[in-house]
């Protein structure tokens, strides 16, 4: 495809919408959601008054990790269509007005990658230095302690070669040495690929993992004071380490910045994931300052955690953003593929999904919503024989894994399988306290989320403050969250009561009025706004 001309910043300040694509609609009867059914649902997306969509990896895969774990970078996985199956997604999205990202997944591949099979073979084959491997301890053990996020050692024997190779994640995804100037060529060749074929940008999975400590240096042990649950499940060990030498390698830079340059002459943009409990903001700052690395980066800070986010995280939040990531661009979600979804996370009252919702249009940054988020969609509760993660299945009960948050998308109440894969048995089953909040029951009940989620969105839309202006003044008063946005053509003054309390905070100077009444009239009254439980005020300044 040519090259699309497009506004080189139409990601800045964006709402994006992921898809899951297994569970969301199936139209081929085997129960996995395909390209077709991605094709044919993207009027609902295109409704909400999103910017673009985010698909999680549909490439060719033996699926031990559901497609973040790649056999071949440039097709299509057979379960999920055809590479004109996923033209089609393109021209039908771009036919809607929305962008493409695709979940490119270049720290690790399958061990089923022609190029691992390559590496493998033998010590000196021309792609023997594409993965990371390293002799053995004298005494046989691995080369280091690093850990892998799926538990245990981060380093898997090899029989052919008689070395150990790294993996970050399962065994079955060994990981690509990003110090081999060949293998960086391939992946931006992967790049290419797709952009040639009319992607709009990627997700990139896993960014700082992408490089690696070339000494192979042991991780210092971390305090237990200083351990957290962000990155890892608590009962996971890999909690236990400081990973200063095993991921967020200051040479990685040089790769995003070559990554970069491929991007720019389409107008594309990318957003990495950092999964770093320590230093994520830091990071964010360093892959996402200046105009030659990556527009955005996701943010982990508002996906972790069992406790509403109360107003004083959030202030805390946006305070360090301010001190180690001034130039950088953030990507804020609640939900996604990888965690419990929000709404049982934090066991949200319809007023709390509410505000959560609203807030998150207000922030600086861009915005992702997880497909099913519009329809208040809570945790699935999977029994442990019809688990399909293996996350879940190792840490069971303890951590149940993520396939609570993958079950499929609900189309239709009283529909089998909520419409999404007509009588084929699922690939994991449809809750049935999911059907009564299927597409069809919310778009026909006025008071739904879904409807609150379309004006949400549409008030990001109208301000250019919420896009792209800055935030000041954030602050914590009590439960009340407080910020101003600001534009060069606009001031718009938020106040979210985050608790099931009444509460009431000062109100900003000036002559203020509300600038959203269709979802929220509430004025300033002698210099103070009052607030019920889970109530907010978006006000526009108009003078004084």
């Amino acid at each position: 495809m040519n090259m699309l001309k497009k506004d080189p910043d139409w990601w800045r300040g964006a709402v994006i919408y992921q898809i899951y694509p297994r569970s969301f609609q199936d139209t081929n009867g085997d129960g996995i959601g395909d390209m077709a059914g991605i094709a044919q649902r993207l009027g609902h997306v295109a409704s909400l008054g999103v910017d673009a969509i985010w698909i999680s990896p549909f490439f060719t895969s033996p699926m031990k990790d559901f497609g973040y774990d790649v056999s071949d970078y440039c097709d299509v996985d057979p379960m999920f269509g055809t590479l004109a199956d996923f033209d089609q997604v393109i021209a039908t999205a771009h036919s809607h007005g929305l962008k493409v990202l695709i979940d490119l997944v270049l720290s690790h591949t399958s061990d089923q990658h022609p190029w691992f099979k390559d590496s493998r073979a033998s010590r000196s084959n021309p792609r023997s230095d594409w993965y990371v491997w390293s002799d053995p301890k004298p005494d046989g053990t691995p080369p280091n302690n690093w850990l892998s996020i799926f538990g245990g050692s981060a380093w898997q024997w090899d029989a052919r070669r008689e070395q150990y190779y790294l993996h970050n994640f399962l065994t079955s995804q060994p990981d690509l040495n990003f110090h081999c100037a060949a293998m960086q060529e391939a992946l931006l060749d992967v790049a290419r690929f797709w952009l040639k074929r009319g992607v709009d940008g990627f997700r990139l999975d896993t960014i700082n993992f992408y490089m690696h400590d070339e000494l192979l240096r042991d991780n210092p042990p971390l305090p237990v004071a200083e351990r957290n649950d962000q990155t890892a499940p608590k009962v996971n060990p890999y909690n236990h380490q400081r990973h200063l030498y095993d991921k967020n390698h200051p040479r990685n830079i040089e790769f995003l910045k070559r990554l970069r340059a491929e991007m720019d002459p389409y107008g594309a943009a990318a957003v990495g994931e950092i999964g770093d409990s320590q230093r994520g903001l830091e990071i964010l700052g360093e892959y996402t300052s200046g105009n030659d690395r990556m527009q955005m980066s996701y943010a982990f800070e508002m996906l972790s955690g069992h406790a509403p986010l109360s107003a004083s995280f959030i202030a805390d939040t946006f305070h360090k953003v301010d001190q180690v990531a001034p130039g950088g661009w953030a990507c804020w979600a609640y939900s996604n593929h990888d965690v419990a979804r929000h709404i049982s996370r934090w066991n949200l009252s319809d007023a709390g999904a509410r505000a959560y919702a609203t807030l998150l249009m207000t922030l600086r940054g861009s915005a992702c919503i997880y497909e099913g988020e519009e329809l208040g969609l809570p945790e699935a509760q999977i029994a442990y024989d019809d688990l399909q993660d293996p996350y879940g299945i190792q840490f069971w009960p303890e951590f149940k894994g993520r396939d609570g948050c993958r079950t499929p998308m609900v189309w239709t109440q009283n529909a089998t399988n909520g419409g999404f894969a007509g009588n084929a048995k699922p690939w994991l089953p449809v809750p049935a306290e999911h059907l009564p909040l299927a597409v069809d029951a919310s778009e026909a009940n006025p008071a739904s989320l879904i409807h609150h989620y379309r004006r949400a969105i549409a008030l990001r839309q109208a301000h250019p403050a919420l896009r792209v202006g800055s935030m000041t003044g954030t602050k914590a008063t009590g439960s009340v969250l407080t910020f101003t946005r600001q534009s060069s053509t606009e001031t718009l003054f938020c106040a979210f009561n985050l608790s099931d309390a009444p509460a009431t905070a000062p109100a900003p100077s000036g002559t203020w009025s509300p600038s959203a009444p269709d979802l929220t009239d509430i004025a300033p009254k002698g210099g103070t706004l009052t607030l019920a439980p889970w109530a907010y005020a978006i006000l526009t300044s108009t003078g004084g």
